[in-house]
């Protein structure tokens, strides 16, 4: 017996009491089975739509064409779905037309995988009709029936296996995986907003390194074509022991399972092999990989939909993922005011994983260096030293005031003195600045000729 949240087993009972059939099925049955802890919770009757609003008094139509209608039971939202059979699938995703069924067997062979295909109440128990709690045991991903079936009716459950498997550490049934592969130009049919979704999923689980399953499966050559450039691709650098794609899935392992940070370290050097070189020693070089990454990754996530500030926020830490930064003060404070203390902080973390996949040898100390600066970083905060220009303590009016009224010319001071104060901190001062302003005023109206010599 398990235990059913009092809002969702009053819609079951109501039901029951009607004289309809009804059970929590698919992901939270899953989840409960393996002991997690559900999202979200799914209830699937033999009543129809219309018997469901019947039934309760507040109802939302919600998916009515599919068969779903939302019950608010305290306010609380529970939807609720009409045991159904799905009709043709002609955009490999949806169903043109659902057909209402009383059988659950029928419903439940409609899903997915084995193991979200379980339907539970306090009356039956488990309704478990093709062994999706033995695979749960077993830890396998396998099809409802034939997944050649299941994947043309709905492309995206190719990624979803895949998805599933990262988030649950199982492994795809040989059948379920060998009909992905041959399934695979089906993804071209679904949308982009989906397949980040389903990739985002992968990247911030606890087995990232499933983001290869798209290689395996042949579906990395229409969702992330870069990518396969760097599969295998030798780095033939001192600093490397991994091959790119290698240094990459380490790298993403090595930070915080947050979506912009692993977004950024699946991209940060897909510009590699389109920028090596060799000395004459036979070491391999990328100069400029991490500009030639950045514009790869923003066409990239701008074809995946991305929202724009999470496409700034990526291709700037890819942008400056190689750039350096001495522990110390003065080096820190110049890095913040060039990167942006935005994502100064996160750029650290982008670095330390970076180098946690190189070549401990010859990286030794890169990680606690990165560490010092971070240190560094929380210091200048505390202190309050200027790392950006509305940190400054003088502004365009106070230029105006002193007698500056072009727009360039106030623009180009404002920068002079940012850059000034970055270098001396303490100089961040109204009245120092304002000193500072009339000096270089002064010396570049002697230099264009406009106070002449006494003596002329």
């Amino acid at each position: 017996m398990i235990t059913i949240p009092d809002n969702i087993k009053s819609v079951i009972d109501k039901l029951i009491e009607n004289g309809y059939e009804a059970y929590v099925v698919g992901g939270c049955v899953r989840d409960i089975i393996m002991e997690r802890t559900p999202n979200d919770w799914d209830v699937t009757t033999s009543a129809k739509p219309e018997d469901v609003k019947c039934i309760f008094e507040r109802t939302v139509d919600t998916g009515i064409k599919h068969g779903t209608v939302t019950v608010l039971i305290e306010r609380e939202p529970v939807e609720v779905t009409t045991y159904r059979i799905d009709g043709e699938y002609i955009d490999n995703r949806r169903p043109e037309e659902v057909y209402y069924t009383k059988n659950i067997e029928e419903d439940l062979r409609r899903r997915d995988f084995t193991m979200n295909a379980i339907g539970y109440n306090d009356i039956d128990g488990f309704v478990d009709l093709f062994d999706g709690k033995g695979d749960i045991e077993r830890k396998i991903i396998r099809c409802v029936g034939d997944p050649n079936d299941r994947f043309n009716e709905d492309g995206l459950r190719m990624l979803r296996a895949i998805r599933f498997s990262a988030q649950l550490g199982f492994e795809i049934d040989k059948e379920t995986f060998d009909a992905i592969a041959q399934n695979n130009t089906l993804i071209k049919n679904i949308s982009a907003e989906r397949i980040r979704e389903e990739l985002t999923k992968i990247l911030v689980s606890d087995n990232p390194e499933k983001i290869m399953l798209l290689y395996d499966t042949k579906l990395m050559s229409h969702i992330l074509p870069e990518f396969e450039k760097c599969i295998g691709f030798e780095q033939d650098n001192p600093y490397h022991i991994y091959d790119v794609a290698d240094h990459t899935i380490v790298a993403i392992k090595n930070i915080p399972n947050n979506a912009v940070l692993r977004w950024t370290m699946l991209l940060h050097d897909l510009g590699k092999p389109n920028t090596k070189t060799f000395d004459e020693n036979g070491i391999g070089h990328f100069y400029s990989h991490g500009r030639v990454s950045e514009e790869m990754a923003n066409k990239i996530l701008n074809r995946l939909k991305f929202d724009n500030k999470s496409i700034n926020k990526i291709t700037r830490l890819i942008k400056f993922h190689d750039y350096r930064i001495n522990k110390e003060e003065k080096s820190v404070r110049k890095a913040i005011a060039k990167i942006g203390d935005d994502i100064f902080i996160d750029l650290i973390k982008v670095q330390r994983a970076d180098d946690s996949a190189k070549n401990p040898t010859v990286k030794e100390g890169y990680v606690e260096k990165s560490y010092e600066i971070e240190r560094i970083y929380y210091k200048i905060k505390e202190k309050q030293q200027c790392i950006s220009k509305k940190d400054m303590k003088i502004n365009g009016r106070d230029l105006i005031e002193i007698g500056i009224t072009e727009g360039k010319q106030i623009g180009k001071m404002l920068d002079m003195l940012f850059k000034f104060v970055v270098e001396a901190p303490e100089m961040n001062d109204k009245d120092k600045l304002i000193e500072v302003v009339r000096r270089k005023l002064g010396t570049e109206h002697y230099e264009r000729g406009d106070y002449k010599n006494e003596k002329d």
